[in-house]
């Protein structure tokens, strides 16, 4: 019997691999740049934690522009509707 796209799992695995990706590109694109630049290991650790923190507030500010917008869900679509 095949799964539904409902299924709970399916979204997780996504969610998941969506995750991985965005791990990457974060590593590929911003960590490892940052940490190629320096030469010294205080300078190198130093840059690693800005990367890490900045990747933090952007993870947090994600959450929270989310939660608003599944807590007024309800009147961004009456909003948009013209209700």
């Amino acid at each position: 019997m095949p799964l539904a796209l409902t299924d709970l799992g399916h979204q997780y695995l996504l969610y998941g691999v969506a995750a991985a990706i965005c791990l990457v590109v974060f590593v590929t694109l911003i960590l490892q740049p940052a940490l190629s630049a320096y030469g010294r290991i205080w300078e190198k650790a130093a840059a690693g934690f800005l990367s890490v923190f900045v990747l933090a507030a952007l993870v947090i500010g994600g959450v929270v522009v989310g939660l608003g917008i599944v807590y007024y869900y309800t009147d961004i679509v009456n909003f948009i509707n013209g209700s």
